[in-house]
């Protein structure tokens, strides 16, 4: 009998034993984590890009001067309005050396050119008059002599041009105007500074940059991922960085045909007429952002971006719907648009799906001590 009850407190003792280890394996076992759940909605979604650049005047305007010389006198300001034909700036001509000889050169061969010509021309006229040569010998003669007079005459203006830029006044000083009405936006030029003139193998020196501030466009640039969703007139939001809570309104004008290669993505350069608003005095080369709505869909199923989840292998996204009580089952859905927020749900759940929250973190143990 003894025996019979020493081996029933052994077994009782080892079913107690085992009935408190599985209760402390399920309560180790279970998350502390209490997950909330929310369900999907109906909302409207826009896709959006955002090309990041300038605003710069549609048309821009360097002026160059015709001779090269040194600048005499600078009459306007940056900054300042400017219309066509005004005065901008006034150039001392330095005449390059070997022109001028070779012009001076010039001037002497048509002297000595004339001057023989002439000879020519009293011999035969002495003899027309005596009616020793024909009319149309004469007439010959008196075309060479014509042609001498005026190579001496072409020369000579050729020489002054060079040493004064001009042959119409005596002073060696040659002016330079605006082309175009606008705003001067740049002068990069000093009194005193050398400038060279525009030709066909020199660009020539800048005295002064003219644009229209009135016309400016937006000048950015979009990824190849996004570029063949744009077109032609598509509607613009931009906003400037030196003018805060105002969008422009703008319009797609420009879409570059071939792109550029930039830390390893192709960016394509597009550009979009900005509608102004007088209120507003932009500046050329305002940094600015342009907001681009690339596709809408309106009253359509969706969740909150942050619900899906991504399978490691397949890559494919999926939520975990509940079931139970902090139960919960994985569910494959097919997603559409996103605005970075909100995702269009296409299949997979419905509205009345309570979906986990499941990137909620463990709560954090705080010891505290207790001090005497």
């Amino acid at each position: 009998m003894k025996k019979f009850l020493k081996i029933l407190l052994i077994v009782v003792f080892v079913a107690l034993l085992g009935f408190s280890g599985k209760y402390l394996i399920d309560s180790n076992s279970k998350s502390p984590i209490v997950f909330t759940t929310e369900k999907a909605f109906k909302t409207s979604i826009e896709e959006k890009t955002v090309a990041t650049g300038k605003v710069i005047p549609e048309d821009e305007v360097e002026i160059k001067p015709q001779v090269s010389g040194i600048i005499e006198k600078i009459y306007v300001e940056e900054g300042a309005p400017i219309k066509t034909g005004d005065l901008i700036a006034k150039v001392k001509v330095v005449p390059n050396e070997q022109s001028l000889n070779s012009a001076r050169g010039r001037v002497k061969n048509a002297d000595i050119s004339l001057a023989n010509a002439q000879q020519d021309f009293d011999r035969n006229k002495a003899l027309f008059d005596k009616g020793v040569i024909s009319t149309q010998d004469f007439q010959n003669v008196q075309l060479r002599f014509d042609q001498a007079k005026q190579e001496v005459n072409n020369a000579r203006n050729d020489l002054q041009i060079i040493r004064q830029g001009s042959t119409g006044g005596a002073k060696a000083i040659t002016n330079i105007r605006a082309s175009v009405s606008g705003t001067v936006l740049e002068i990069p030029v000093e009194e005193g500074d050398q400038v060279i003139q525009s030709n066909n193998f020199n660009d020539g020196t800048t005295v002064a940059t003219i644009a229209d501030l009135g016309r400016m466009i937006f000048e950015g640039k979009v990824d190849e991922a996004e570029v063949n969703k744009l077109k032609i007139d598509m509607p613009l939001k931009v906003s400037l960085g030196a003018i805060r809570d105002k969008e422009f309104d703008a319009k797609l004008k420009f879409i570059a045909p071939k792109g550029s290669e930039e830390q390893g993505a192709v960016q394509f350069k597009i550009e979009g007429e900005v509608f102004l608003d007088d209120s507003y005095f932009i500046r050329a080369g305002y940094s600015a952002n342009a907001s681009i709505v690339l596709d809408t869909k309106n009253d359509v199923l969706a969740i909150k971006e942050a619900l899906l989840q991504f399978d490691r292998e397949t890559e494919k996204p999926y939520v975990e719907i509940q079931t139970g009580d902090q139960e919960f089952e994985r569910r494959d859905v097919e997603i559409g648009l996103s605005d970075g927020i909100n995702v269009e749900i296409v299949s997979g759940v419905t509205e009345e799906d309570d979906i986990k929250v499941w990137s909620k973190t463990e709560p954090v143990k705080k010891e505290e001590e207790n001090k005497d």
